[in-house]
């Protein structure tokens, strides 16, 4: 883009920067999400839920699946380590 270009993109400056900045915060939103460290930390929480009793056996497959699902996905993809960090 010319010089002319940019002056007269330059009232959508904040914006486009707020979009990066969104796009930034997704990223590592989804990464969190996706990191199997965490899954597995959630995992063994559901687990506990279970053997306390807070929740039903019903519930606890449901949300295991959902977990399961997640950390496949991570494994999947091939760009975490597992060790929370994502690197």
């Amino acid at each position: 883009m010319g010089l002319i270009g940019e002056v007269l993109m330059l009232p959508f400056a904040p914006v486009r920067g707020s979009a990066w900045a969104m796009k930034q915060v997704l990223r590592e939103a989804e990464r969190i999400y996706y990191d199997p460290a965490t899954v597995r930390a959630e995992l063994a929480r559901l687990e506990e839920q279970l053997e306390a009793g807070e929740i039903t056996e019903e519930e606890f497959d449901r949300r295991e699946d959902e977990l399961l699902d997640r950390l496949e996905t991570a494994m999947g993809s091939g760009d975490t380590t597992g060790n929370g960090t994502g690197r």
